[in-house]
């Protein structure tokens, strides 16, 4: 029997067996997933994978509001994987999303060291100085410092009385010389993902992050938090959705139980018919409500009208006093490879570019970069490279090269050995500095910019 995989938000090591890791953790697939205009990352497979954006395309088609959020950890100097998310979010912006930016000063003092002063200098001058350079609408996008936003803490808290240190350690694998700073920092992080669903922050709407998949335990958490808050239930049924009824400790009077665990017949009964109403605004006339056993059967109902019920019953919720939250939705992108073949780090300046990069160092990495080409000329003429394993190629395609018929065609050259790796290299080499120069210079002209993210 395979051995379980494990995944560390804040380990260096991590697994790339993604099919793997798509039926372990219960992700989907973007296979089959309709998502018009995709982008560059989309249509090569880099996002690979999601949970729930088909609620984010739906509402992309209705011209309904949904939000993105990312985070960023103050205690490096950002390099390409980094811009790889800024791409997403970006796309997902320019598709009518509206951005928040978690500056995870807390998280980094907790887990690095880091100050909250030097985060706080290192998230303006560095992170949010790219993100204007590389083209976020600062008009549509908030970005918050996590030690700032006392609601972002608040939730935190709250949402902790849902979960408990057995769950933290099957999720995370802490064990006992786990530091409690730690362990609270995803509790943290949870507040930050779900907050932008407050009213004061934007009100309920689908809200989605993309992220690298050893981020995936934050989202994990989040999402189990989120739903153990949920008042109603909308599941699959024999026939068409079903509803059902969560009494918890915070609504149990609302919900008709009484302190000796009795229901109160006519508030149970307003109660559903305040659920039947919900549904009926969406057009659903064969509701079958069944106050006695807590359910609300709506047989015509199809899995691509989950998303709408569930919205309208989240605000049902928040009318009746409750928190009306969302589990957030998702997508995965593929580890790009570092420079010498291990993950990327700003940690290891041998294994990436970084967007501060001049040309010259960008062309000495590349030069030294690991190669899928042969130990001879004579070998890779007749045997033929391995795109696959090859970084200069991996960078054309996840950052440099926009044109899918070209990168096809150099892709088949190098398998040929039509294309040697040193051709290779000079191609990422060519294409690399061009990206950085027309970076530098747009960091320049967009830094009057920089202070209006945070406003």
């Amino acid at each position: 029997m395979d051995e379980k995989l494990t995944i560390d938000p804040w380990g260096s090591s991590q697994s790339t067996d993604y099919s793997r890791i798509i039926d372990q953790f219960g992700l989907s697939s973007l296979d089959g997933l309709a998502i018009e205009n995709p982008s560059r990352l989309h249509r090569r497979g880099i996002v690979f994978a999601h949970r729930e954006l088909d609620l984010i395309l739906e509402a992309r088609r209705k011209a309904n509001p949904f939000g993105v959020l990312t985070g960023l950890m103050p205690s490096g100097k950002m390099h390409l994987g980094h811009s790889m998310v800024i791409d997403q979010v970006k796309w997902f912006q320019d598709n009518g999303g509206d951005v928040t930016i978690a500056v995870a000063d807390l998280e980094s003092n907790a887990t690095r060291g880091v100050s909250l002063e030097e985060g706080r200098k290192v998230a303006k001058e560095e992170y949010v100085a790219y993100y204007a350079a590389l083209g976020l609408n600062p008009e549509k996008t908030s970005v918050y410092f996590q030690s700032t936003r006392n609601i972002v803490q608040r939730l935190g808290f709250q949402l902790g009385k849902r979960t408990n240190l057995s769950e933290l350690e099957a999720i995370y694998g802490f064990d006992g010389s786990t530091n409690l700073a730690h362990v609270q920092a995803p509790l943290v992080q949870a507040g930050d993902i779900l907050h932008p669903q407050l009213d004061e922050y934007g009100g309920l709407r689908p809200i989605v992050v993309p992220v690298g998949v050893d981020q995936d335990p934050h989202l994990r958490l989040t999402r189990g938090l989120a739903s153990k808050t949920n008042w109603f239930n909308v599941n699959q049924a024999k026939m068409g959705l079903q509803v059902g009824v969560s009494i918890q400790e915070e609504n149990e009077r609302k919900m008709g139980i009484d302190a000796s665990g009795r229901v109160n017949k006519e508030i149970r009964k307003d109660v559903f018919s305040k659920i039947v109403e919900s549904i009926s605004n969406l057009g659903f006339s064969d509701i079958q409500a069944n106050p006695k056993h807590g359910t609300v059967n709506i047989p015509s109902a199809t899995t691509r009208d989950r998303g709408s019920i569930k919205m309208a019953l989240l605000q049902l919720e928040r009318s009746m006093g409750g928190y009306g939250l969302l589990s957030p939705s998702s997508t995965y992108h593929r580890f790009a490879v570092g420079m010498t073949g291990d993950k990327m780090s700003s940690s290891k300046p041998k294994t990436t570019l970084f967007l501060s990069d001049d040309a010259k160092s960008a062309e000495k990495k590349i030069k030294k970069s690991f190669s899928g080409g042969q130990a001879t000329i004579e070998e890779h003429r007749r045997l033929g490279g391995d795109p696959d394993k090859d970084v200069a190629y991996q960078y054309m395609m996840y950052f440099f090269e926009e044109d899918d018929a070209f990168l096809a065609e150099i892709n088949q050259g190098y398998r040929s050995g039509k294309i040697l790796a040193g051709e290779m290299k000079q191609m990422c080499i060519d294409r690399a500095c061009e990206w950085l120069t027309e970076l530098s210079e747009m960091k320049d002209e967009t830094a009057h910019l920089v202070d209006t993210f945070f406003q």
